[in-house]
């Protein structure tokens, strides 16, 4: 590591291993990321760990995950071969599980239970709640916080981008830490939120956000034949029962898609002018889209190839996870100080 990364400001963000990494995915979080990594020591990490508050029971599905979510990253533009990119793997850095329990020590368990994502993601659960996913949002402060400068030699803050629905956990985030802070003295760093332009792509079915669980995704490294039987089944206006009938444009999922992956403005244009008084059909319409994901799709899967063939992503993995353990291990020992639990000859 040389001097320019340490003394770079930080950035941590991540992502859960559950399967592949899809057009929502870019819209709400990479495409932001990539310029980011000029400006911070970028910590990406693979929350493996958090994986398994939902999917404690198919670990195989984690492990092949984490090789494709480095994969993926590599092929939208995120270079862990820059001293200043760090891909982390979350199970490998042990400092941030005794971090996460004297963190607990100041967390209130109802701020826990009024947190917007588990109050959401709890209804959907289809056994009792863990203790490790009610803990999920003093995990996430872990590995947030670990990142920290100590506040007593460098005013800074920790960069955070997210997704809008995970804004809640960046309050979270503060609040844990102001309350660490007030009752030991400056031990973490704030972190700021940066959310997307976009916020969020609807699925092809046009009735949820994009996700894997609800199996309305386009992922990245899908093949062509893939993207276009998914676009071609994608969901338009309901109330358009033929080419000639005026559509509704707002709210149409091939345009939300449209608006984000074609970069041809005038034929966006005049799709949605045509489409508004009836004088363009839902598989022309469609059909432009298809060429428009797969000009943005192609690029992507060719790094994802050369990644593929020669890339050793557990070396990646490895390197970036040996520096966030350094940061760990100084965070946890500050941490430690501040509580004044001592340590045995």
């Amino acid at each position: 590591m040389d001097d320019k990364s340490k003394s770079l400001k930080r950035l941590l963000t991540g992502i859960r291993p559950t399967g592949p990494l899809h057009l929502g995915h870019y819209v709400g979080a990479l495409k932001q990321w990539i310029p980011l990594q000029d400006e911070y020591e970028c910590f990406f990490l693979i929350a493996d760990i958090q994986a398994l508050t939902t999917h404690a029971e198919n670990p195989g599905l984690i492990v092949q995950a984490v090789e494709d979510v480095v994969l993926d990253w590599v092929s939208v533009g995120l270079d862990p071969t820059r001293s200043n990119v760090h891909f982390v793997l979350q199970s490998e850095v042990r400092e941030l599980t005794e971090l996460t329990v004297y963190l607990g020590m100041v967390t209130p368990f109802t701020w826990m239970e009024r947190n917007p994502t588990i109050r959401e993601e709890r209804k959907h659960l289809k056994k009792s709640a863990t203790v490790g996913f009610m803990t999920y949002v003093v995990s996430q402060a872990a590995d947030i916080l670990f990142v920290s400068h100590d506040p007593n030699q460098v005013k800074s803050s920790i960069l955070v981008p997210v997704g809008e629905d995970q804004a809640p956990h960046l309050r979270d985030n503060n609040r844990i830490a102001s309350a660490f802070n007030k009752l030991y003295g400056p031990t973490f760093n704030r972190c700021n939120a940066l959310i997307g332009d976009v916020g969020r792509l609807v699925g092809v079915d046009g009735q949820a956000k994009m996700s894997k669980s609800a199996g309305n995704a386009i992922n990245l490294k899908d093949d062509p034949e893939t993207v276009k039987n998914l676009v071609m089944g994608m969901f338009t206006d309901p109330k358009r029962t033929s080419a000639d009938v005026p559509g509704t444009v707002e709210d149409n999922p091939v345009f939300i898609y449209h608006d984000a992956f074609n970069t041809n403005v005038e034929e966006v244009a005049d799709l949605k002018d045509r489409y508004k008084k009836g004088k363009v059909g839902d598989v022309e319409v469609k059909k432009k889209l298809i060429v428009a994901l797969e000009s943005f799709l192609e690029p992507i899967r060719a790094r994802r190839a050369d990644a593929k063939k020669n890339l050793d992503t557990m070396d990646v993995l490895s390197s970036g996870t040996a520096r966030a353990r350094e940061l760990a291990a100084a965070t946890v020992e500050r941490t430690r100080s501040a509580m004044h639990l001592m340590r045995l000859p």
